[in-house]
């Protein structure tokens, strides 16, 4: 098949892209073997510089046609999951809105299946890419028809109708290529439906030509079905199954489920009408039922199973992210004293074993006690979020910084090793001159006493407990020397860990 698909450059990585492009063209063995190979590493496993739902979703419709059911549920809960926590936006998000929305529609979960895709022509407008818009409107369509089908006489008209203006944009927009022949497929099956036979023949018959140059299966496919419902409908009954079985044939080459269910039950009925005396009639109606039956039961199933995989995976992240913040702070956002006991020794290890030197700073904020009596607690949590601020400011990315309990602070300092034998002092006296020159009177006012810190700085290899005590010794001094000033611990350093 030839892919002009927008889908696929530039939205899915090249491998996805040659499953793809095997299960298309029908060639099932070799997609299985390419798909294997995709999956090796992890099927989940995504470059940073693709959009990771557009293509964990596409990865679960290429595992669906290859009967990986539960590979595909879980691909596809992941890929939804994805959308629950980053707000979908551009041609990316966009197509990969519209892909699961077509893969729930394809399975029966149609719940959310065709509000999705609605949501996916809006995200492909808002991006102003006329390629996605084109596709998206064209999945909308195709789901459309599918479902007018089983409707009611006079809600099957409205479908249509919708399917109809969304094919007709989809062409237009659409570059010769993949796309809009399905959109010539689509649209000559809306017009069937909506009455004018005579238009719908004639696009149908170039939507066909137009697939059978280019080995397209899936636009022919649904090219023959709409001729088949037009000779059906003229009562050529000879022709129309004809037609019915091609476009049956077609959809079993690319397993399309969607279409294969359709195309099955019309050509069921039409050799019903033409009571064929060998009993084909009979044989495919008794396949078709019992298809349709297993197919339900594998439905309903797949829905509940894929939305409780989709809650599972999403209480799995609220989980992990509730461990996360039990070890942050609430009111500032920095590793609380719990987080700090857990990741300074790895920390500590790391940074001896680079020849660096690691450092502790710990700092007391001044006068604190004088800002929650004469200012009220609020201003005094300002005041700690303030100094939080300064201490991320003042700190590299790679340093730790923690509130230790109250009004006292922990930086553990794994610098480079360029500057490591002076960075506690040099960092300690960043953080104090910035707290002192910091413009308090937004938080605080008119004050006798803005705050300041005092700040223990200790050195060398050693343990947590080791550096701490160390550092809180410093601080001591600076506090009894007068406040807002750096003292350096003077005790000797070892050459390897001690224990406190």
């Amino acid at each position: 098949m030839q892919h002009d698909d927008p889908l696929m450059v530039g939205h899915i990585p090249a491998q996805d892209r040659q499953v793809r492009s095997l299960l298309d063209s029908g060639r099932f063995a070799e997609a299985e073997a390419a798909f294997d190979e995709l999956i090796a590493a992890g099927a989940n496993r995504v470059a940073e510089q693709w959009n990771r739902a557009a293509v964990l979703v596409h990865r679960a419709t290429l595992a669906w046609r290859l009967k990986h059911i539960p590979l595909a549920l879980e691909l596809l809960a992941e890929g939804w999951t994805e959308l629950d926590v980053d707000r979908p936006e551009g041609p990316a998000a966009a197509h990969t809105v519209s892909m699961l929305g077509y893969l729930l529609e394809t399975i029966g979960h149609r719940g959310p299946a065709l509000e999705m895709m609605a949501l996916s022509v809006q995200l492909a407008r808002d991006s102003g890419d006329p390629a996605t818009l084109a596709h998206c409107l064209c999945r909308e369509g195709n789901a459309r028809i599918f479902r007018a089908t089983s409707l009611p006489t006079e809600e099957r008209a409205t479908q249509f109708v919708l399917a109809r203006d969304l094919f007709e944009e989809s062409r237009s927009l659409a570059r010769p290529g993949q796309v809009r022949r399905s959109a010539m497929a689509g649209l000559a099956r809306a017009l069937v439906g909506i009455g004018d036979r005579e238009t719908a023949e004639r696009v149908a018959q170039e939507a066909l030509a137009l697939a059978r140059a280019a080995d397209d299966w899936f636009s022919s496919s649904v090219a023959n079905w709409v001729l088949a419902v037009v000779r059906r409908q003229q009562n050529q009954l000879e022709e129309a199954r004809t037609l019915a079985s091609r476009a049956l044939d077609a959809a079993e080459t690319i397993r399309d489920t969607m279409l294969m269910m359709q195309f099955s039950l019309d050509l069921a009925t039409i050799c019903d009408a033409l009571a064929d005396p060998v009993g084909e009639a009979a044989a495919l109606r008794r396949t078709v039922s019992a298809s349709w039956a297993a197919v339900e039961a594998l439905r309903e199933g797949l829905g509940q199973a894929l939305e409780q995989r989709r809650v599972a995976v999403q209480a799995q992240r609220m989980a992990l992210a509730a461990r996360e913040a039990a070890l942050r702070d609430p009111l500032t956002g920095l590793t609380n004293r719990l987080g700090l006991e857990r990741r300074a020794p790895l920390l500590l290890e790391q940074t001896a074993a680079a020849g660096r030197v690691p450092w502790l700073v710990l700092l007391d904020v001044d006068w604190f006690k004088d800002v929650n009596d004469l200012a009220g607690h609020t201003a005094g949590d300002v005041v700690l979020q303030e100094v939080a601020h300064l201490l991320r400011r003042e700190c590299r990315a790679d340093d730790l910084v923690c509130r230790w309990a109250g009004d006292e602070f922990v930086v553990l300092l794994v610098g480079s090793s360029e500057d490591s034998q002076e960075a506690g002092p040099v960092v300690a006296e960043r953080i104090r001159a910035a707290v002192h020159n910091h413009d308090w009177r937004l938080v605080l006012g008119r004050i006798t006493k803005a705050p300041t810190v005092s700040i223990g700085v200790a050195a060398g290899p050693a343990t947590l407990e080791h550096l701490f005590a160390a550092a809180d010794i410093a601080l001591y001094r600076a506090k009894r020397a007068g406040r807002n000033r750096v003292e350096i611990d003077e005790s000797p350093a070892t050459d390897s860990p001690t224990t406190a």
